[in-house]
């Protein structure tokens, strides 16, 4: 046969508040007039000692109607079958007396098994609790991680279902918040003194600050015993309902700053004076109560006392006692054993009236079955003290928890105050709320901080570190193109294609907008020499229109002269049409006025060569060449070839004309404004004829060199055409590779190098014999062959 089944330990004054305040409770439902009206409710008390094979043998002995262990009210008046049980105050306890009674349909109400499994109907069906389960209090402590951003933690748990299943719970909530455990560790009160220190070196040795205790007081005051042994690193400590509001481990100094969720505090009217009077009778006449007021005043009620104690003689003062059981000033769990007995009363009241409203038509010699206590137990809904009670269809109140805090006092005590409240019955992301400040750790007023990375700020993203929790990254800054502009991003975004991220990575601004403006150095000095090279022309023009009648400008063609170096002042302009940003009609403009001038000009000097070359034949004997190209013929021939310039940047500007586009693709990190040439082919159609024309200069222009040097012009306008067609030759391999608004530069580089040739290589050479030379300009000087 087994050894007897007996209780270890010293008695928790606590659980004996919770069985007296059932009494208490059980005294008032009989003195009530409303609730059970003359029916009164008898009691037995038994200790589960929190053990499990205890708790199966109570189980057993007051469904086989053993006699009471504790005490009893009032006999009966009939042998009362048990009608429902108020308990245990342990989840492991509960389970097992659960899987005894509840084959006998007994309801079991408890005030303090939290654990989430009691909640299968399955396993459990005629379990029910006043007390909320671990489910809502993992998913508020999970919560209340989140709202203070600690994502990296410590995990303890008491080796038993509260615990186990608890933990369970928390980590699967804490999942879905993005919070990463560094350790979980588990220990029970009953392991070796070297199992709850390797537990307490973990939490030394750890690196996560915050630390989240699923356990029992018990537990609990053995770990923290273990602790307090050696100096540890300041941790803040995360309780569960279970040890948060619990005043005797406040002794521990270095917990002060925890914070969890507890029961709801309370006020039960008259519950003090009912727990302190106690006579001195009663006592004596109670085991428990005896083993109580030995421990509570260090007496005996032994007639021979022991050496160190004192005989009780009756003169103890419990009005003055400070212990658990006499402290009513928070009362959280043992208004739960009151709300359990008004739970049982109320259904047993209405199984007893059928739904009565009317108290006096109850019917009290109606034999109850268990199974219709168990019924209506699941349908209660009323409240006492100002407190709601009810139960879903899992047998589990509205849960709602006071938010605790340790905080020291000036003189050095632990006091326990409620900062905030959660409501889980409230509207996601609404159900946590903080009303006062919070203590934390050392007593700090700031918040704490317990992460494995530190956050990776704006325009970085996180990188995983390989085989690390997910809460452990480095911050990598965003990509070239891309942005994040929030904290602990995961991902950059890539900003639009006319945006570009700032020197931080962490907002898309406006590209810089580029093109060749007036405003810049480079459009300005271009700008310079285009004026300066029309002014010269223009100057050159009225040198020219002044000696008319000289015989270099009469030698010299003075009309088509004086065509050329309108056409070159326009040359000179149309390089500013290149400059400022392109509009619809700036595109069409700036290439097709570049076309027809140079065009114009190149004609002018094809004119000039022809003429010097028809000139020459004129003076052989016999020939009369220059009534094929006079004046009109001359005229004619700059106007036709002019006309077939027109004619093809008109198709162009027709078919496809130019127009103004952002380029995004040359520089990621700016636009360039330019024009789209539209037609390709249109394009170098204009070139490619003003190079035939120019190639077609050149070799009429080669031909006539070495003509009489006085007499022609030859020389200076094979220079200016070796010049032109040196320029826009090497023109086309800069246009092409030049980027951005370079090309333009290129372009207009191109037109005045060109211009600035034939104006210098024409021009020059005539205005320094006017100006400077006014002897050489003389009919006999020009006619002369044997000077240069």
């Amino acid at each position: 046969m087994p050894d007897p089944v007996k209780c270890k330990g010293s008695i928790i004054t606590s659980e004996l508040q919770s069985s007296r305040a059932m009494v208490f409770a059980i005294e008032e439902i009989n003195n009530s007039t409303e609730l059970l009206p003359g029916i009164r409710l008898g009691y037995q008390i038994y200790d589960s000692c929190a053990s499990v094979p205890v708790g199966v043998h109570v189980a057993f002995q007051f469904l086989n109607s053993f006699d009471p262990v504790f005490y009893t009210g009032n006999s009966c008046s009939q042998s009362g079958m048990v009608m429902a049980v108020v308990g245990d105050s342990g989840s492991t306890t509960s389970i097992s007396i659960g899987q005894v009674i509840s084959s006998f349909n007994i309801a079991q109400v408890s005030h303090f098994a939290t654990c989430a499994c009691l909640s299968d109907k399955q396993q459990y069906p005629s379990f029910l609790r006043t007390i909320p389960s671990d489910q809502f209090q993992a998913e508020a402590l999970a919560k209340l991680l989140k709202h203070f951003g600690w994502t990296w933690i410590g995990a303890v748990r008491s080796d038993s279902d509260y615990g186990n299943n608890g933990m369970a719970s928390f980590l699967e909530a804490a999942q879905k918040e993005g919070i990463c455990v560094e350790y979980s560790v588990s220990f029970y009160r009953t392991h070796p003194q070297s199992k709850i220190q390797k537990v307490a070196d973990v939490i030394r040795r750890s690196t996560a600050v915050v630390v989240v205790v699923f356990a029992a007081i018990g537990d609990m005051r053995i770990l923290l015993e273990e602790l307090s042994r050696e100096p540890s690193p300041p941790r803040q400590w995360i309780a569960s309902e279970s040890w948060i509001t619990c005043s005797e481990l406040t002794r521990f100094r270095f917990c002060a700053g925890a914070i969890g969720f507890g029961i709801q505090t309370s006020v039960i009217p008259g519950l003090r004076d009912f727990l302190l009077n106690l006579s001195f009778s009663q006592v004596a006449a109670s085991e428990i109560l005896t083993e109580f007021w030995e421990d509570a005043f260090n007496c005996t009620l032994k007639t021979i006392s022991a050496a160190d104690k004192k005989v009780c003689d009756g003169t103890e003062d419990i009005q003055n006692l400070q212990n658990p059981y006499t402290d009513t000033s928070q009362l959280r769990i043992t208004n739960m054993v009151y709300k359990d007995v008004y739970a049982i009363a109320h259904a047993t009241h209405n199984a007893v009236c059928r739904g009565k409203n009317d108290t006096a038509k109850c019917d009290k010699l109606t034999k109850l079955e268990s199974k219709e206590v168990l019924t209506q137990l699941k349908k209660v809904n009323f409240s006492q003290n100002g407190y709601d009670v009810s139960f879903d269809a899992n047998g589990d109140p509205v849960a709602i928890y006071e938010l605790v805090n340790w905080q020291k006092s000036e003189g050095g005590i632990i006091d326990m105050v409620t900062v905030g409240m959660y409501d889980a019955s409230l509207p996601v992301g609404q159900e946590l709320r903080i009303d006062r400040n919070i203590t934390w750790m050392e007593g700090s007023t700031q918040v704490p901080v317990s992460v494995c990375t530190g956050s990776c700020p704006p325009g970085t993203r996180k990188v995983l570190q390989k085989g690390k929790p997910i809460c452990c990254y480095d911050c990598m800054p965003c990509p070239e193109g891309e942005i994040s502009n929030t904290t602990d991003s995961a991902d950059c975004l890539s900003c639009h294609k006319e945006f570009w991220p700032n020197a931080k990575r962490d907002i898309c601004i406006p590209k810089p907008v580029e093109f060749l403006s007036f405003q810049d150095t480079l459009g300005i000095i271009l700008a310079i020499f285009s004026v300066l090279g029309a002014c010269l022309a223009i100057i050159t023009a009225a040198v020219f229109f002044h000696h008319r009648t000289s015989p270099v400008v009469r030698a010299n063609n003075s009309e088509l002269s004086f065509l050329l170096l309108i056409s070159l002042t326009l040359c000179f302009l149309c390089s500013l049409t290149f400059i400022g940003a392109p509009s619809e009609w700036s595109c069409m403009l700036r290439h097709t006025a570049f076309g027809i001038t140079f065009v114009l000009c190149i004609s002018c000097v094809l004119g000039k060569t022809i003429v010097v070359l028809m000139a020459f034949k004129a003076t052989l004997p016999g020939t009369n060449v220059m009534k094929w190209f006079g004046p009109p013929q001359q005229r004619m021939t700059v106007v036709s070839f002019t006309f077939i310039q027109v004619l093809i940047c008109t198709i162009w500007l027709v078919l496809s004309p130019p127009f103004p586009i952002k380029n995004l693709t040359t520089y990621k990190e700016k636009i360039i404004l330019e024009c789209a040439l539209g037609s390709q082919i249109g394009f170098w159609a204009v070139l490619g004829y003003i190079g035939l024309l120019a190639s077609f200069c050149f070799v009429l222009a080669v031909l006539a060199r070495k003509l009489p040097d006085n007499f022609n012009e030859a020389k200076l306008i094979t220079f200016s055409m070796l010049i032109f067609c040196a320029v826009w030759i090497t023109f086309i391999p800069a246009y092409v590779s030049s980027p951005g608004k370079f090309t333009v530069v290129v372009e207009i580089f191109a037109i005045l190098a060109s211009s600035f040739g034939l104006m210098l290589c024409i021009f020059a050479p005539k205005c320094f014999i006017i100006v400077f030379k006014p002897k050489k300009n003389t009919k006999k000087h020009l006619m002369s062959k044997n000077q240069s």
